[in-house]
């Protein structure tokens, strides 16, 4: 009796730690913190509708409150064309969503008094100093100030993507520059340096590459190679073991397919390799791109997240101080500045759209107006492949979403903001 009594026990434990390794997060039933069970299926039906209407191959979503994990779901498969069922530890690209990490390296270094935010690039990236404005008359002109760090997390310093180049000049520029086929980021900065700006550094908000500049100056700074820097103060201290710019041997069976929406044929198709994004070979990696670089897994997303929301510790493990994560989650773009760059009308403000930008976040300031349920202060950001995951600090919730479409058309991120809102039955507001 009691051999069986220890075999059981055994088995026990093996499950809950099978459980706690395979979450590291808590979890409890949404109803000990104020939302609803019921509710948050609500989330999973619509990620079904999803799949079944062949507009996504898989969805996973998860929700947490309080530090403590209510959702965690799979739907749907790994790809278009492969049927295999997605997995919750499957590996992402997370494009745009490496960005905040970044950031938050940065700021590490900000508390040791590397440098200061009014500090010019140039002081770390000599390569920089003699920067140049391209006119309305199409000549160059040297810049007024320089760019400083604070400019570079929030793309504010007239950097560019050079996503446009059928309507803008300084976005062809970057297409014949062919940036992203640089070795590495001394030589990346080494090539943007010949790059005119979009305006005055400060003036405007513009989404850009001055996160991978940051990844730079992380480097330097630091005296590490800017991957090794992320995995020994970030994702080690944070156990995120899927986060990654290369993805080893042993989980390439576990990095899902990218895809497109073939609007001609109204289906979901496979992103091959020579179509992908420039960042596509993970396999081989010597330029790493703090701005869209990463791969990562739902939940080692929401550790990152988690840890931010909890005032930058997760598990006793502290990355940056309450007092540092608290300022760079807030509005840092003035009121009237125009927000031309990802679609909107140059006239457009941040004030006026409800929605500005912190140090590496999105933050809602004024949820109204920003159009979509939710709550002032929230910080966030999303990814190219239609990634997305959210802070918010007033109803203690951490949101993730993870898909694999470039460009989406779909509203899936409003979907789940609706979704994870709607299931809350105790409001902190």
């Amino acid at each position: 009796m009691k051999l069986i009594k220890s075999l059981v026990l055994t088995v026990s434990l093996s499950l809950l730690c099978g459980i706690v390794q395979a979450t590291d997060l808590p979890s409890t039933q949404a109803e000990k913190v104020g939302m609803s069970s019921d509710r948050l299926d609500r989330i999973t039906a619509m990620s079904q509708r999803y799949v079944d209407e062949g507009k996504l191959a898989g969805v996973i979503t998860m929700v947490a409150r309080k530090g403590k994990l209510v959702h965690f779901e799979a739907v749907g498969q790994k790809g278009a064309d492969d049927p295999r069922p997605l997995k919750k530890d499957d590996l992402f690209r997370i494009y745009s969503m490496s960005k905040p990490i970044t950031a938050a390296a940065a700021m590490q270094l900000y508390e040791q008094g590397k440098f200061q935010l009014s500090d010019p690039v140039h002081k770390f990236v000599p390569e920089l100093k003699e920067l140049k404005v391209l006119s309305d008359d199409g000549t160059m002109v040297p810049v007024e100030t320089p760019m400083t760090m604070h400019q570079l997390l929030t793309h504010t310093t007239g950097l560019s993507y050079g996503f446009d180049p059928a309507n803008d000049q300084v976005d062809t520029f970057y297409q014949n520059a062919n940036i992203w086929k640089t070795k590495d980021l001394d030589e990346f900065a080494t090539v943007v340096a010949q790059l005119p700006l979009k305006f005055e550094p400060g003036s405007k908000w513009h989404y850009s590459i001055a996160v991978d500049i940051t990844g730079l100056v992380i480097q330097r700074l630091s005296g590490m190679p800017f991957d090794q820097y992320l995995s020994e103060h970030i994702f080690q201290p944070l156990d995120m073991e899927d986060t990654f710019f290369q993805v080893p041997e042993d989980k390439a069976s576990r990095f899902l397919p990218n895809h497109y929406w073939d609007a001609k044929n109204k289906k979901l198709a496979t992103l091959g390799t020579q179509q992908d994004s420039a960042m596509s070979n993970y396999s081989s990696v010597s330029l790493y791109s703090g701005g869209g670089g990463l791969v990562s897994s739902a939940m080692d997303y929401m550790r990152f997240a988690e840890a931010m929301r909890n005032g930058g510790i997760l598990n006793g493990q502290r990355i940056l101080s309450e007092k540092t994560v608290n300022y760079m989650a807030r509005n840092h773009l003035a009121a009237n500045i125009s927000a031309s760059g990802l679609g909107e009308s140059p006239s457009d403000t941040a004030e006026a759209r409800g929605f500005g930008f912190g140090l590496g976040f999105g933050v809602v300031t004024n949820a109204v107006n920003h159009g979509v349920m939710g709550s002032d202060g929230e910080f966030n950001w999303g990814g190219a492949a239609g990634t997305v995951f959210w802070i918010d600090p007033v109803e203690e919730i951490v949101v993730v979403g993870m898909i694999q479409l470039m460009g989406s058309p779909w509203a899936l991120r409003s979907d789940l903001k609706v979704g994870t809102y709607q299931a809350i039955t105790e409001s902190y507001e």
